[in-house]
């Protein structure tokens, strides 16, 4: 080997192995910072998420999509709460409002189409409209009286697109609405908390990167168990922001309902929210008491989404939730379950 040879494979094995240090380090820095938060005192590790169960129903809609349905609480109640998760969740990340609530109210919950336990859908199905007539479509077959919507994130946005098509629902059979951390529009521009420039990029490459994701759907999500500790504290940032308090049970609950999330739906529901805009369809949520809550720190559907909101419904009563962020039912439950009570009190019959 000669001098010059030498030299290359020296300086290429200086690379591999600072690369390899490198990686080596990161993981370190990972296992280290997953470890520090899993060591905390942890108040909700024996809180039995995912186990409560109602009367389950089925539900195929007009395109023949089968919807999981969850009906609890008394039959005979006078009012119905009918709730509607957000993006890659499912009904179950509604366990604390149903815990609270069961009691006393009769609640409907449903997996929105190609979450959870329903059916999936097409791509071309997966739009935030279709979600609107497929709750239409739970309201009239397991909501006998009046009832109140609450809906997080795109969530949300279903009643809003439930509002925008059959406005005359909301008055005698909708009595009331609840908002939590969703958005009327203008998703495209958020900066998720990352630097003006970054954030440029980040939203011109998304589009294809999604697409791109979907396309290779099944490889990707063989491979998302694998970074079970990346996908702890990307959950945790995104979802609950830099809280020091968020049990890491709940981190992993709603990271778990994340994960079994197929990436292409995913992908199918992303143009859907990026493209949402019902603003205009806001005013017909005026004619019932209305509660927008928002976390100060959401970087999701920040509390200027909320604002906005607000601004079109002068009767809403707007709270936003100091030191908290997007998974807000599930961060600060009591803060949201008072809310839902303080609403149904002003409707009840």
């Amino acid at each position: 080997m000669t001098t010059t040879t030498r030299r290359k494979v020296g300086i290429a094995g200086a690379i591999v192995g600072a690369a390899s240090a490198g990686v080596a380090a990161a993981a370190l820095a990972k296992r280290y910072a997953v470890g520090r938060i899993r060591l905390r005192p942890d108040t909700e590790a024996s809180e039995p998420f995912g186990e409560l169960r109602g009367r389950e129903r089925t539900l195929v809609t007009s395109d023949g999509v089968a919807l999981h349905v969850e009906i609890d609480g008394p039959e005979d109640a006078p009012l119905t709460i009918v709730f509607c998760h957000g993006y890659c969740l499912n009904l179950e990340s509604w366990h604390y409002q149903r815990k609270d609530l069961r009691e006393n109210y009769r609640i409907v919950l449903w997996d929105q189409r190609s979450h959870g336990r329903s059916q999936r859908a097409g791509a071309d199905d997966s739009t935030i409209d279709r979600l609107g007539e497929d709750l239409a479509e739970v309201i009239e077959q397991f909501v006998p009286g009046p009832c109140v919507l609450v809906g997080h994130s795109m969530g949300g946005m279903t009643i809003m697109a439930l509002a925008d098509r059959y406005p005359a629902l909301f008055g005698e059979k909708i009595r009331a609405v609840a908002l939590l951390a969703t958005s009327a529009g203008k998703l495209a521009e958020l900066t998720l908390g990352l630097p003006a420039m970054v954030s440029k990029v980040v939203h011109k490459v998304a589009p294809s990167t999604v697409s791109m994701l979907g396309k290779r759907g099944a490889l990707v999500d063989r491979t998302r168990n694998v970074g079970s500790d990346i996908a702890f504290l990307i959950t945790r940032y995104m979802g609950f922001g830099d809280s020091k308090n968020i049990s890491p049970t709940v981190v992993d609950f709603a990271e778990s309902m994340i994960r079994a999330t197929p990436t292409e739906v995913f992908a199918d529901f992303y143009p859907a929210l990026m493209n949402h805009d019902k603003l205009s369809a806001l005013h017909v949520l005026d004619t019932v008491p209305t509660a927008i809550v928002v976390g100060e720190r959401d970087w999701l559907t920040p509390p200027d989404h909320s604002k906005a909101i607000a601004a079109a419904l002068p009767k809403a009563q707007l709270t936003e939730v100091p030191d908290t962020s997007h998974l807000i039912q599930l961060e600060r439950p009591g803060v949201v379950n008072d809310a839902l009570r303080d609403l149904v009190k002003r409707v009840e019959l």
